[in-house]
């Protein structure tokens, strides 16, 4: 009898902590202490539409690395923690760094219209499954691009929670970003402003909306 009882007890201790290390988008919507780590915007697979004088090499080189650092260069500008209810997320963006540096940049640009909209959950989890994050544990939070798009001035981003060690996705869902009616001088800025719409547009909306969707 003790013997069962130490194996039941064995078992839902097990159960028990399988359970706690769980990853869920349901997790992350209903316990504002669930942390949530940054990772960066990918740009793997992102299309720019109608900017024929862009240099694609120096988008790739240079400017995506650009639009990564400034929005974790000025949190308060880009207040990513405040969208997601969060006091504070820490960050790393050596993961998208590396693999941006790593996309076509023959394929970057595009005047098809249509690259604003082709993306599908199955998209996402493609360049999701294509990271090496180590050991890392934890949720993450990734702003996978769709598309740039000069001629709309605006951006598509995929914002997507994932799970690091197993790499399945929580969420993902598509949100659109502005370029400011006071652009910005070079590309960085042109773009990064547009970024900062999308993440106000989550502040404003978007989690309340997630949150009823995936929380209770």
């Amino acid at each position: 009898m003790k013997h069962t009882i130490k194996v039941l007890v064995f078992a839902a201790s097990c159960f028990f902590l399988n359970n706690s290390f769980a990853q869920t988008a349901k997790d992350v919507f209903n316990n504002n202490e669930t942390s949530i780590f940054y990772l960066g915007v990918d740009f793997t697979q992102s299309k720019l539409i109608d900017d024929v004088t862009a240099n694609e090499n120096d988008i790739r080189d240079r400017q995506y690395d650009g639009i990564n650092e400034v929005i974790v260069a000025e949190p308060k500008k880009y207040d990513i923690a405040k969208a997601f209810h969060r006091s504070e997320m820490d960050h790393d963006l050596g993961y998208v760094n590396k693999k941006n540096e790593n996309a076509n940049a023959a394929e970057i640009k595009s005047t098809n219209t249509g690259d604003f909209h082709r993306f599908t959950d199955a998209d996402v989890a493609k360049v999701v499954s294509s990271y090496d994050f180590g050991n890392k544990k934890g949720v993450g939070l990734m702003f996978v691009t769709e598309a740039m798009s000069k001629s709309k001035k605006a951006v598509a981003v995929w914002v997507t929670l994932l799970d690091m060690q197993s790499k399945k996705v929580l969420m993902t869902e598509r949100v659109e970003g502005v370029v400011s009616k006071f652009g910005g001088f070079g590309f960085r800025n042109y773009w990064a402003s547009a970024f900062k719409d999308m993440i106000d547009n989550i502040s404003k909306k978007g989690y309340d909306n997630w949150r009823s969707k995936y929380g209770n």
